[in-house]
């Protein structure tokens, strides 16, 4: 009967402790990153009246006849299950989605504690610390490097107050842009127009002392941007002065003594032949006689391009000035009959073929001349020009490229002569006419009167051109322009196209040893597929002459060869589509925020944001092992086994969430349902007792 006493006292204290523990659990409802734990029972040791039997012959086994003592509780089971993550409004709130414990130190490092609330803030001494103060543990931006080694020695986490980075100076400046490869482009800049703030540099110089434009005249564009896409042997007849001969006086009819059938054969510039035929009459005047001579020429003008008049003396005049782009340019007389007053072999030349030829020029005055730039397109226009004079190089006709990319034609002495500049499409001979050249060039036909101050122009002629700007910075932090200009320059059908590169900097900084210094020129070569083929200058040495450090390298990168994850050449707008660069200034520590990983990261007065720190993370083999102590904090115990120190999201530890926190993970409601059964338990249990003290007493009223 006893026994019914110690068992009812023994489920009484076993409730008990189950009231203890649910009752915890309610109370820490709202504890951040609380654990609720589990109370476990288990039976206590039965006594034995009889042991259990086998079977025996025809007599069947029996079980053991055994009494429980009651109940105990013998272990607490800790639940780690995930709770509810509550979007806070502190960014240094963070909390864990998966498994894992932030590590927390309250000497420094010397022993750890770990906790699941991550309720963190800074001290007064930048120290990142728990409710308890202890600091959290991780590791540090390591100066030299600028990274945070994840697989250093953690140690306190703390970022000094008033915290300021110093200046970096740009190491290296990443360009990624598209320059168009297309006949028709938006951007582009006049040829020979020098980019703002090189006064006082002495650019190269053709012979004639103006600067030579490097880029070549074939992948050039007009006004609306349409390329020229001149081909080999196209180009353009260009004069300055009309061509005429004069024959001997015509003859009368009474010196001729008889009517005189005759001609004239022109040879044209392609080769074929014209002749003009006609009689001249015994009873004509010698005035009569050229007036028929001239009609004969005249009546095939259409074709050969010279025109005939007769003079005072009765001579014939023939004259081409080049203004039938459809007739023969020049006067060649290559065979005559009777008397027309010419002998064969006459020629007389004014208009000369102008004609491109991408190998290089031949500019002499006096011959059909070729060009391959505008520097030598010019200079040929110019020395045929000045050729013109009786003595040649007397008079100061000049034709330069002004700052719009045309082509100026003065004529201001008055030794000279009177220009009649006329410019005609060239083509025969298997060359069509490249008529958007041609149009360019026309626009310079005009009379020019020795001595005067009129001008005649082109239309521009442009290079295909791009720029991008970005600011580097110097070793103490001052901000600098660096402008980077693409120009056309060269198309090779087979390997593909090539730009100059015309890199910028303001002075007094200096990029070249080379006047101008602030100066620095490269070149940009493309494949036939648009891909980067090869690139210089693949650096600069800058100095800013500020007082900073002097020869600051800084690496180009526009791309790797062969490749299109940098600067690539296709039928599309030229854009910049990105640029960078690595340098800032000085500035100081405005906010920290914290990523998925734990980093803790810096944002400075500059713009710049990079890592300070990052939370270490422990994991532990059996999580319900660890020994609590209060205040959110666990230790390690003989039965958690080691942790295993590491980052978050790595190795089976949880992502960090910041400005959030880790709720508890008690279900009040599942709390509330168990505590009525511990009660109800409890009540049972008191039951048996009371139960049990009636019993005793009928047992002790059996004596009376």
């Amino acid at each position: 009967m006893l026994k019914s006493l110690f068992s009812g006292v023994s489920g009484l204290q076993s409730h008990q402790v189950a009231m203890d523990v649910e009752s915890n659990n309610i109370a820490n409802v709202n504890t951040v990153g609380f654990k609720y734990s589990r109370a476990n029972f288990s039976d206590l040791l039965a006594q034995t009246k009889a042991i259990a039997t086998a079977p025996q012959g025809q007599l069947g086994g029996k079980n053991p006849v055994q009494v429980g003592l009651g109940s105990t509780v013998n272990s607490m089971t800790r639940i780690f299950a995930q709770g509810s993550v509550q979007n806070s409004d502190k960014n240094t709130d963070v909390a864990i989605q998966g498994d894992g414990f932030f590590i927390i130190s309250p000497d420094g490092g010397n022993t750890y504690k770990y906790t699941r609330a991550g309720d963190f803030k800074f001290d007064a001494g930048g120290n990142f610390v728990d409710n308890n103060g202890f600091i959290a543990q991780g590791w540090l931006r390591d100066p030299v490097t600028g990274k945070v080694d994840s697989t250093a020695p953690i140690e306190n986490i703390n970022i000094p107050p008033g915290l300021t980075t110093p200046a970096n100076a740009t190491q290296e400046v990443v360009l990624k842009a598209n320059l168009n490869s297309g006949p028709l482009v938006e951007s582009y800049s006049p040829a020979y127009q020098v980019a703002s703030g090189t006064t006082g540099t002495t650019p190269a110089v053709d012979a004639n002392g103006y600067p030579i434009e490097s880029g070549d005249l074939g992948v050039m564009f007009n006004e609306v941007g349409e390329a020229f896409s001149l081909q080999s042997g196209q180009g353009i007849w260009a004069s300055f002065i009309a061509s005429t001969t004069t024959s001997a006086p015509i003859q009368s009819g009474v010196a001729l003594g008889a009517d005189t059938p005759s001609s004239i054969t022109f040879t044209l510039d392609d080769g074929t032949t014209k002749t003009a035929n006609f009689t001249l009459l015994a009873a004509n005047t010698a005035t009569q006689n050229a007036a028929i001579e001239a009609a004969a020429i005249n009546a095939i003008s259409s074709v050969t391009g010279v025109t005939a008049t007769v003079d005072a003396l009765d001579q014939i005049v023939l004259t081409n000035d080049n203004s039938n782009a459809a007739a023969s340019h020049n006067i060649n007389i290559s065979a005559v009959t009777g008397s027309p007053g010419f002998a064969a072999g006459t020629t007389s030349t004014t208009a000369y073929r102008y004609t491109y030829n991408p190998a290089g020029p031949t500019t002499a005055a006096g011959a059909d001349k070729e060009f391959t730039t505008i520097a030598s397109l010019r200079e040929a226009l110019e020395n045929q020009a000045q050729a013109e004079v009786a003595v040649p190089g007397a008079a100061n006709i000049s034709v330069i490229v002004n700052d719009q990319g045309k082509l100026e034609l003065t004529n201001p002495d008055a030794t000279s002569y009177n220009i009649n500049l006329k410019v005609t499409g060239l083509s025969g001979g298997g060359v069509t006419e490249n008529t958007r050249f041609t149009r360019n060039m026309e626009a310079m036909n005009t009379v020019l009167q020795a001595g005067t101050a009129g001008k005649s122009f082109s239309q521009s002629f442009n290079a295909a051109t791009h720029s991008s700007s970005i600011d580097v910075f110097d070793s103490l932090g001052s901000k600098h322009t660096l402008r980077m200009e693409f120009r056309k320059t060269a198309l090779d059908t087979a390997t593909g196209s090539t730009w100059a590169v015309t890199i910028t900097v303001p002075e007094p900084a200096t990029i070249d040893t080379v006047a101008p210094t602030f100066e620095k020129k490269g070149s940009i070569r493309f494949n036939n597929d648009g891909s980067l083929a090869t690139y210089t200058p693949p650096n600069i040495s800058f100095t800013a002459n500020n007082g900073s450090a002097p020869d600051q390298q800084i690496t180009l990168s526009f791309g790797t060869a062969n490749k299109f994850d940098g600067m690539t050449s296709f039928d599309s707008k030229s854009s910049t589509s990105g640029i960078s660069q690595d340098g800032y200034t000085g500035g100081d520590l405005v906010g920290i925020r914290i990523d998925q990983s734990g980093t803790l990261i810096g944002s400075f007065s500059n713009g710049r944001s990079f890592g300070l720190a990052q939370i270490a993370m422990a994991k532990f083999t059996n999580n319900e092992g660890l020994s609590t102590e209060g205040g959110n904090v666990f230790i390690q115990t003989a039965n958690s086994g080691d942790p295993i120190i590491g980052t978050a999201a790595t190795a089976g530890r949880g992502f960090i969430q910041s400005a959030a926190l880790e709720a508890s993970n008690v279900d009040l409601s599942r709390a509330l349902t168990q505590l009525i059964i511990v009660q109800r338990g409890f009540q049972a249990n008191g039951k048996t007792i009371t139960t049990s003290d009636q019993l005793l007493q009928t047992l002790i009223g059996l004596k009376n």
